[in-house]
């Protein structure tokens, strides 16, 4: 634990070197400069030790260390909630700041999908600013008896090496678990092969671990109401992560990593088949980080925000608890989930229409519609309304610069990192806040 020291100031003491009769003059005023001093003695302890100590206790117990952040955009005043269109079709493709500069240190996981090139070119250009990139390639599934890993086509060799050439980002392909849980958890021999099958492939394709998707799977299987099956899930998570620690990449000597996908609770109290902090705990030794998908709080049924402040700061609440050895222990491995990506939404009563639309789509909505942004205070995020060519209704949300900024701090305060879906779909000066 780090230590901690206090300075204490001391009231000067008035020390004679002899006693006389009576008090001259000068000894009247040597006592008032001893008072004066003993004051100013009370006032540096009162006023500026205890403060000074006090902020460094704060820091120390809920601090995660990192250093101020200075982005360049705050530099040119666009980090604010009083924002309008012009100011961001002006802005957005400005990148004023060092590309390879992180105003924090925290570790930073980003998605990347082969469906949009532009995330392949940001992964590129803003490879310094990641410490994970986590290309969307792989899918494991049940075939006949037995398993197979699709996926490898969607690898792109080049770009691994031109990442490799221009930063130390760790490359790990996100696996999607389909094959059938039941199966898979009733057959030592399939887990073994799942396992075998996955750390094959990292080895053959120098990757530095993976990142696996399967809860949310499960429990649409409806598995993780079953206690035997729900440990059987877990346990078989433990093996992945043990198997990938077994090996060590060739370019780095790193054991190989295994982060572990997770969804928010979608209710106040834990449901059964949520991912819970004693889930949290039980695979803490065995993954190395995991993927808190704090996003899609709102859907085409629901309009409203992306990811309320408040709702993110319950979730990781809920997993970590508020204070305590656990939560500093396990909040570093937790990948707080911040959306690139917005929504589109159409208010007509009963429609439920609209979907995500990515930063060109944003762009070509503020250059026709010329709307007014609001700030919803409670959410933590910007939204503007529009009447689409046949006078529907729609509420369009998507990130800011004082949002992603928001975000950014929460998990500074908890002392976590963050994973961003995905980069190919924010606005260029996104960047300059990482």
């Amino acid at each position: 634990m780090a230590r901690r020291r206090e300075r204490r100031g001391q009231p000067s003491q008035d020390r004679r070197s002899e006693r006389v009769e009576s008090e001259t003059r000068e000894e009247k005023l040597s006592d008032a400069d001893a008072s004066e001093r003993k004051l100013i003695g009370i006032f540096v302890v009162f006023f500026i030790v205890i403060p000074a100590v006090s902020v460094l206790i704060y820091v120390f117990k809920y601090g995660s260390g990192t250093k101020p952040l200075e982005p360049v955009v705050s530099e040119r005043g666009l980090i604010k909630t009083d924002i309008n269109f012009q100011e961001i079709l002006s802005e957005n493709s400005k990148v004023a700041g060092n590309e390879s500069l992180r105003n924090y240190d925290y570790p930073v996981l980003a998605y990347i999908t082969p469906w949009n090139s532009h995330g392949y070119e940001m992964a590129k250009r803003f490879n310094s600013k990641f410490t994970h990139l986590s290309p969307v390639w792989y899918d494991l599934k049940s075939h006949g008896s037995s398993l197979i890993l699709e996926g490898r086509h969607n690898a792109d060799k080049g770009w691994m090496s031109e990442l490799r050439m221009r930063g130390d980002a760790l490359i790990l392909p996100r696996i999607v678990l389909e094959a059938y849980p039941t199966e898979l958890f009733k057959k030592k021999k399939l887990r073994d092969k799942a396992v075998n099958l996955i750390v094959t492939e990292c080895k053959e394709m120098g990757y530095d671990g993976i990142v696996l998707e399967s809860w949310s799977r499960w429990a649409a299987y409806g598995i993780l109401h079953d206690p035997d099956l729900r440990n059987a899930a877990l346990t078989f998570i433990k093996q992945l992560g043990h198997a990938l620690h077994s090996v060590k990449s060739t370019r780095n000597e790193q054991q190989l990593q295994l982060i572990y996908v997770i969804g928010p609770p979608r209710s106040d109290a834990l449901q059964q088949h949520d991912f819970g902090p004693e889930d949290l705990q039980s695979l803490s030794g065995a993954v190395d980080g995991f993927s808190l998908m704090t996003y899609d709080f709102s859907g085409p049924n629901n309009p409203g925000p992306n990811a309320p402040i408040k709702w993110i700061r319950f979730t990781l609440s809920l997993l970590l608890g508020s204070t305590g050895n656990s939560a500093k222990r396990l909040a570093p491995k937790i990948f707080l989930g911040i959306n690139f990506y917005g929504n589109d939404f159409v208010l007509s009563e009963g429609s439920g229409g609209g979907g995500a639309i990515l930063g060109r789509d944003y762009l070509s909505l503020l250059e026709k519609h010329r709307p007014v942004l609001q700030w919803e205070k409670n959410s933590g995020e910007h939204f503007f309304v529009y009447s689409d060519d046949d006078n529907v209704r729609h509420a369009v949300f998507y990130p800011s610069l004082m949002s992603i900024y928001m975000r950014l701090e929460e998990a500074r305060f908890w002392g976590s990192g963050i994973s961003i879906w995905e980069i190919g779909q924010g606005l260029d000066y996104f960047f300059d806040l990482l």
